[in-house]
């Protein structure tokens, strides 16, 4: 059960009512704070849309995230938004299977970008080796978003889990086909 309330629209200010249009918990959690809420969701939409980074590399890389820190709500929701922008069973099934040292048919950029993420979330930043071999196929515009991605997420996976944010049913069924090692 979350620690602060789920806010509606009609219990928030006319001019925060535009960051409700995403109806999820994490929205109407955050809009407690609304400023803070608007900065939030200034940097998550630059990174959906704006962002010149492959969107489906840029889930991968979510995905290995929540993956990782076993966030239920991050993981199910960006299977869920990650099938928009090209991830398929596929890539969720090499993603589980670098994760685990084990060999995937992923392409060696998504690999290496898989292991840059696990690096940032386990060791804090991505090594030099690591870096250098993503840094041969992305722009240093490329690079910046993609870390700067990687970290958000890690922060975002934070506030769900201090906040104890629930997922929403309609998200949680994505665990039926990819249950997370040790979350219930």
């Amino acid at each position: 059960m979350a620690r602060l309330p789920y806010l509606e629209a009609d219990q928030v200010a006319p001019e925060y009512r535009d960051m409700l249009k995403r109806n999820t918990n994490l929205h109407k959690l955050l809009v407690n704070s609304p400023e803070m809420a608007r900065a939030f969701n200034g940097l998550g939409g630059y990174i959906r849309f704006k962002s010149k980074l492959d969107p489906r590399l840029r889930e991968l890389a979510i995905l290995q995230v929540g993956w990782l820190e076993k966030s239920e709500y991050e993981f199910t929701h960006h299977v869920k938004i990650g099938r928009e922008f090209g991830v398929t069973d596929a890539d969720i099934a090499g993603l589980m299977a670098e994760t685990a040292g084990k060999p995937s048919e992923l392409e060696p950029l998504a690999k290496a970008i898989l292991r840059g993420t696990r690096e940032m979330v386990r060791d804090l930043a991505m090594s030099e080796k690591t870096f250098a071999e993503i840094r041969q196929h992305l722009s240093d515009e490329h690079m910046v978003d993609l870390v700067l991605t990687i970290a958000f997420y890690c922060a975002v996976v934070r506030v769900l889990a201090t906040m104890k944010i629930d997922n929403e049913p309609y998200y949680k069924e994505v665990l039926a086909q990819y249950p997370i090692p040790g979350v219930n």
